[in-house]
C-alpha cells in the first residue's frame, strides 16, 4: 500500500510541485508533511529524497508553480509607474489564487530561480528608470509586502471589523463601515486605491532631488 502502480509515470520535480500545492490550497500550510506529500504522491517519504534535497527544496518548488503566474516582463517595455501597477496586479492575482501559501512564501528566503528572474526584471527596471540600487529594493519590497496583504484580503471575510456591541463607543467608525458596505468590490477598491497612493508616493520620491550621504569618516576631525 503507498507504492505507485509499475505503469504510471515515473516520480519527478513537477508532479512533487502539483502535488505540495494542492495540499497547501486544500488543506493550508499546517498540513504540509512530507508524510502528507508522499501520500498524496502514493509513494513512500523517503523515495522523494531522490527528487529532492529537503522540505525547503519543495517549498521552492511551489514558489516556483505560484510565481509562474506573475508578469514581471512590463518592466522592459514601459515606465516604470505603469509597469509597477501591472506587476501588482499580476502578483496579487498569483497569490489570491493559493492564498494558503503565503505565510510560508513570504516567511521563508527566496531561492527559486524562475522567482529571482521576476525580480530581476523589477529591479532592473526601476534602476534604469533612476531608482537606486538599494532604493529599488525597498520599493520592490514595499509594493510587494502591500500586494501580500491584499491577497489575503481577497479571500477574508468581506466584513473584518465588527462594531454591534460597540457601537455606541466607537460612532465614527461603525458610520464609515456602514457606508463602506454599500460599495460593492471592497477588496478591489483597497487595493486600487492603496497602490496608487503607494505608487504617486514613490513618483514624488523619485522626482524629489536627492542630498548627497555624508561621508562619516570624512566629517570627522
Amino acid at each position: 500500500m503507498g507504492r505507485r502502480p509499475a505503469n504510471e509515470t515515473p516520480l519527478n520535480r513537477d508532479m512533487i510541485a502539483a502535488a505540495a500545492l494542492q495540499i497547501f490550497d486544500e488543506d493550508g500550510a499546517a498540513a504540509f508533511t512530507l508524510a502528507s506529500l508522499a501520500r498524496k504522491l502514493g509513494v513512500r517519504a523517503p523515495s522523494l529524497y531522490n527528487h529532492i534535497e529537503s522540505k525547503a527544496d519543495i517549498v521552492e518548488l511551489v514558489r516556483e508553480a505560484v510565481a509562474s503566474a506573475i508578469d514581471a516582463s512590463m518592466f522592459g517595455s514601459l515606465p516604470w509607474d505603469e509597469a509597477m501597477t501591472k506587476w501588482a496586479y499580476s502578483y496579487r492575482a498569483a497569490f489570491a489564487a493559493h492564498p494558503n501559501t503565503i505565510q510560508v512564501l513570504s516567511t521563508t528566503t527566496v531561492a527559486a530561480p524562475g522567482a529571482l528572474r521576476k525580480y530581476e526584471l523589477v529591479i532592473a527596471g526601476l534602476t534604469r528608470a533612476g531608482w537606486q540600487p538599494a532604493e529599488a529594493i525597498t520599493v520592490m519590497m514595499a509594493v510587494e509586502a502591500f500586494v501580500l496583504g491584499c491577497a489575503l484580503d481577497l479571500v477574508a471575510p468581506e466584513q473584518m471589523i465588527d462594531t454591534t456591541a460597540a457601537a455606541s463607543e466607537v460612532p465614527v467608525l461603525a458610520a464609515a463601515l456602514r457606508a463602506a458596505a454599500r460599495s460593492q468590490g471592497r477588496s478591489d477598491e483597497v487595493f486600487a486605491d492603496g497602490l496608487e497612493a503607494i505608487i504617486q508616493g514613490l513618483r514624488l520620491r523619485l522626482a524629489k532631488p536627492r542630498r548627497p550621504r555624508r561621508n562619516s569618516h570624512a566629517d570627522r576631525p
